[in-house]
Parts: C-alpha cells; structure tokens; sequence
C-alpha cells in the first residue's frame, strides 16, 4: 500500500467494521432481507453460497473465507446447502451474543457472519465512490493470507465467550475490514478515486508532500518535480488515477482535515483557516461550505448533536 496513507485515511473518516448478525445451518438453505446500512459486508466463515443483490447481473459464488462487500444495494439474498428437502428460510442473528453461531461445526455447517461498515459523512463519500456495487475478495488469492487469518480470530472470539470478547470481536473487526481492502486492491481492477490514487506507486511522492504539508500553496509544477513527470502527464495521470485534478483533491483533504478538527476539537475558526492554508477566515468558510454544504460552526454543532446517536447504533 502506498506508505502509510491508508492509515491516515481510516483515522481521518473513522471507519469502523461492526458485526451485526450471522447464522450457522446445515442441509439447504436460503436467506433474503433489505438492507438499511450504505455499505454491508458478509464473511463466509465455512462452507459456499450463492449472494444475489440489485443492480448486479450474475450471482456471485462464496467459498470458505470469501468476503463480499455490498455498496448501496437494497436488498440480499444468499443460499446455499446441500441435500434433499425443501430450502430453510434463515434469518440472521441480530446483534450480539450470536447465539446461533455457539456450537456451529466448521467442517459440516455453513456458516456466515454480516456486519456493516460505519464511517463519517465524509468517509462514505469517499468509500461509497471507491468501491463497486458488489465487491468480492476471494480467501484463495495469495493476497488474502491475513484476511484469511483475521476471519478465523474473529470467529473464534464470537463464539467463544471469554472475557473482553465484546472489545475483541471490535478489533477484529476493524482489522478484517483492512485486511479486506488491502486484497480487494490486489484482486480487482479499481475504478477512479482515492482508494486507487494510495496506491499508485508513481503518485505516491507527490501525496505524500500533498498530505504532510495541506496547508502550503503547492503548486502544479512542484508536484510533478517530486514525482519525476512532466507537469501535463502528471496532471493527466493524478486525474485518471483520482478522477480528479490534484490541486481538487488537496482541497477535498484540506476538507476532511476541517471535518476532523470541527469534530474533535474546540479550534477557532480563524486559527483551523490559517493552518488550512486560506487566506481569511471568510474564504475557508465558503471553500467549506461549498464542499460539505453548511457552514463549518452549523457542521461542528451538528456533529456534536448526532455523536452520541452515531457511536451507539449498528445499522443493518
């Protein structure tokens, strides 16, 4: 991955990985439910299925330690088993303590686990652009060892029941979501957006400087210099890789760095529009304005009133 930028980005739009449900069956079996939550994942712990969703043409067939990640999509349906006999309707668990998965035989038991992927205003405009409708990460690629590995930990935290499992399976789950990024990025073909400029080797030189330094006046010429381009092939290359130009992505990160500090900190105004880089408190207003669409004092009171909603709900 490119440096560390991956790191920063997860900080910077607080994503988080929250289990939400799962199930454990054997013999035929069938699942279908709507899905509430913009961005959804399942894990195929043991055993294969059949994920069908709108919008996307074929089914998609999950293995032993597939994830599939779904970007706003309306409703699932899942089915799988083997045998004789008519198809079980399965609803999931929902929330904790996953009692149906207690006791699940790995080597005979299809078994799935689903959870949501929550983040900042922010970071589901830049996770929802990066990633398809349907994503699939296949637990056979070699990129996916860790993946691989993270799933069992989690599994065996679900079900297991010792102390501080509630912290455990959190953990757990933020590290599969990276874990399911990280091989995503391996295995598919990207489309335009930030996820894909992390990890282009010959930008990354100039998104380093871009993201230690937001607030200095960089330009065009300056970029390209650090990452040994002209200065047209590397605009054309930052707006292919991004799907924007580069002096629009800074100020979209200068952006999320605003959100960030709005959110967390008491800064002033004037000060947070200073280290930004604008040149008046009025100016660093409207930029912020026109990109998140309010002023920055309504967006901090408005973050400040939805926080406690936000950090106790698990949508589904």
């Amino acid at each position: 991955m490119g440096g560390d930028h991956l790191s920063e980005v997860f900080d910077l739009v607080e994503v988080r990985g929250l289990l939400s449900g799962g199930f454990a069956v054997r013999g035929p079996w069938v699942s279908r439910r709507a899905i509430e939550a913009p961005l959804k994942f399942f894990a195929m712990v043991s055993g294969r299925a059949r994920l069908t969703t709108d919008g996307v043409d074929e089914p998609i067939e999950l293995e032993p330690g597939d994830v599939a990640i779904l970007n706003n999509r309306s409703w699932l349906r899942v089915e799988g088993g083997t045998g004789d006999g008519p198809r079980r309707e399965i609803t999931p668990e929902a929330n904790f303590p996953f009692s149906g998965l207690i006791g699940a035989d790995r080597d005979a038991d299809d078994i799935l686990i689903g959870g949501c992927i929550d983040l900042s205003a922010a970071g589901g405009t830049l996770l929802l652009q990066a990633l398809p409708p349907l994503g699939h990460v296949r637990a056979s690629a070699a990129s996916a060892i860790n993946l691989r590995g993270t799933l069992h930990r989690l599994f065996e935290e679900v079900v297991g029941g010792r102390a501080g499992s509630a912290f455990a399976i959190r953990q757990y789950c933020q590290l599969l979501l990276l874990e399911v990024l990280r091989a995503y990025v391996d295995q598919a073909e990207l489309p335009p957006g930030w996820l894909r400029l992390l990890i282009d080797e010959r930008l990354r030189p100039a998104l380093s400087l871009m993201h230690a330094e937001p607030g200095r006046a960089w330009r065009l010429e300056e970029l390209a210099h650090v990452a040994a381009m002209s200065r047209t092939s590397f605009a054309e290359r930052f707006r292919t890789v991004a799907g924007v130009p580069p002096l629009t992505y800074l100020n979209r990160w200068r952006m999320l760095l605003a959100q960030r500090a709005l959110r967390g900190s008491d800064v002033r105004v004037g000060e947070l529009a200073v280290e930004l880089g604008y040149a008046s408190e009025s100016a660093f207003s409207t930029a912020f304005k026109r990109e998140v669409g309010e002023s920055p004092l309504r967006y901090r009171y408005r973050m400040r009133d939805e926080l406690p909603a936000r950090t106790g709900s698990v949508p589904v």
